[in-house]
């Protein structure tokens, strides 16, 4: 029989320990390695600040626009999540991935040891022995629908993580509704029409991501380039430890990060839905030679059934469909598989 033993890949945090090298299976094509990119390591102007408390004012407005057509993303301050819940957060994350490795493996997202599944503590799927991964560890959990809860994948280490987590996402679902009607309001459509699109079932996941540090940096990423899939993300990053970054006109700028407040940025789906005139933007992180990085990513995508398609206020002789229809189910999964190779599928998509 084979050794398929490379489909249960080993946690990056155990590789990194007493390593020297990467292992073969991180190690990036020449021409794809960080310092060969063009790479800017100040941005051309700052990433916009957007103080939801005053949305949708014209004027924070206008800034909103501004910020989504030029780079896709935002900081969010005034967002009304307490500095405490972040903290408390963000340090049980950090407490979920400093337990020993037996403890996050009854988490695991391996059925039976073998079979992947989203939900749970591990890796992405590795699809083939070929495949380059990338050098993080993540623990996957479904919020929303809240009756669609597996509590089972939830830490029960620390004590505060399921009651912390249960809050931070209520409060993460106001920001992401407030965000989606003044979208809608700047593009002269009905103030709920995106909430509509997404559906009142629209799934969302936490995704808490754990960068160790790698001593050979330049020949891995912590996450290869990529747009996310679904209608927003709400992010949280390390204060201490940078590592995310944007792609603009094929150059590469580091993002800044700010205490307690939010990074957001576009996905795919959402970019269908404007017919792309707000873009969802290429990302990427890379890891730190000497510190770990954790980071909080919200995921909030769109129901299953629903059809992602350019919304018809937004269409005309002038402006004409830019992508064809699909339903966000077959969106996802798609995604998935392109995500492996390193492709964007929402190119296939373009008409």
């Amino acid at each position: 029989m084979a050794d398929e033993s490379w489909r249960v890949p080993t946690p990056v945090q155990e590789l990194a320990a007493g390593m020297v090298e990467p292992p073969r299976q991180f190690v990036l094509q020449e021409q794809d390695r960080p310092e060969s990119l063009l790479f800017a390591t100040e941005m051309p102007e700052p990433i916009p600040v957007i103080d939801l408390s005053r949305l949708p004012a014209v004027d924070e407005a206008a800034k909103l626009r501004s910020a989504l057509q030029s780079w896709g993303l935002f900081l969010v301050t005034n967002h009304g999540i307490e500095a405490s819940l972040i903290d408390n957060m963000m340090g049980a994350s950090r407490e979920f991935f400093h337990q020993p490795p037996e403890e996050k493996q009854k988490y695991s997202n391996l059925i039976g040891g073998t079979r992947f599944q989203v939900e749970g503590y591990g890796d992405d799927v590795v699809v083939s022995q070929d495949q380059i991964r990338d050098w993080h560890d993540r623990l996957m959990l479904r919020v929303e629908p809240e009756e669609e809860r597996n509590l089972s994948y939830w830490p029960k280490h620390p004590e505060s993580f399921r009651d912390l987590l249960h809050k931070y996402a209520s409060e993460t679902k106001k920001v992401r509704d407030k965000i989606l009607r003044t979208m809608a309001i700047i593009l002269e459509l009905d103030e709920d029409y995106f909430i509509s699109q997404i559906g009142s079932k629209a799934p969302a996941f936490a995704r808490f991501n754990y960068y160790p540090p790698c001593s050979r940096s330049d020949l891995v990423f912590g996450v290869k380039p990529h747009s996310d899939g679904g209608a927003i993300t709400i992010l949280l990053v390390d204060n201490n430890v940078g590592g995310l970054q944007v792609q603009q006109k094929g150059i590469w700028y580091t993002v800044p990060s700010k205490p307690h407040t939010l990074l957001v940025n576009l996905g795919d789906s959402m970019e269908i839905m404007n017919n792309g005139i707000f873009k969802s933007p290429v990302h990427r992180v890379v890891t730190n030679t000497e510190k770990e990085r954790i980071s909080l990513a919200m995921f909030f995508g769109v129901e299953g059934q629903k059809v992602l398609e350019p919304a018809a206020g937004l269409l005309g002789e002038e402006r004409p469909a830019r992508y064809r229809k699909i339903k966000a189910f077959e969106y996802i999964v798609g995604l998935r598989e392109h995500f492996s190779k390193g492709n964007r599928f929402i190119e296939t998509l373009k008409i």
